[in-house]
């Protein structure tokens, strides 16, 4: 099971859905199971969803964390459309790339140093391996969404 943030676009009501994976979504949309629990309207979609990633166990909590929602929890219509737009780029961004995982690093310094093809990659690297390869000169961006290695989509 998977939870969506979903919102209604007539009355821009948020609120939770569990489904089977994204594509029961699609068709439970697409046949008018899925309506907004607070007007009934059936204009739902997903919402841009911002991933929840606890501390550590043996992580003390910042001084500057605070428990207050940012600007109140809710986020404006424009920075709706901001993080919209930034997902959709970075969609297609990873259109044309290939998933390396965990060997990021690795592939990065090959192409880098000239023993490999060069082409645009995808995949994980720790802080540390980010800053060496920075150190080194190999050009690299954060994703500034998390995303699903492959094996690990619905």
């Amino acid at each position: 099971m998977i939870v969506f943030d979903l919102e209604c676009r007539a009355g821009g009501h948020r609120f939770e859905g569990w489904f089977a994976g994204s594509e029961a979504f699609e068709q439970q949309q697409a046949r008018g199971l899925v309506s907004c629990p607070d007007c009934g309207s059936r204009d739902v979609g997903k919402a841009v969803m911002a991933p929840n990633i606890g501390r550590k166990g043996n992580q003390a909590a910042l001084p500057s964390e605070s428990k207050q929602p940012v600007a109140g929890g809710k986020l404006t219509a424009e920075a709706k459309e901001v993080l919209t737009k930034l997902a959709a780029l970075q969609a297609e961004a990873l259109g044309g790339s290939r998933w390396v995982g965990k060997g990021f690093a690795e592939e990065s310094r090959k192409m880098h140093y000239g023993e490999a093809e060069a082409e645009i990659i995808h995949g994980e690297a720790t802080a540390q391996e980010a800053r060496e390869l920075l150190d080194e000169g190999v050009a690299l961006v954060p994703l500034p969404f998390p995303i699903a290695p492959p094996d690990k989509l619905n």
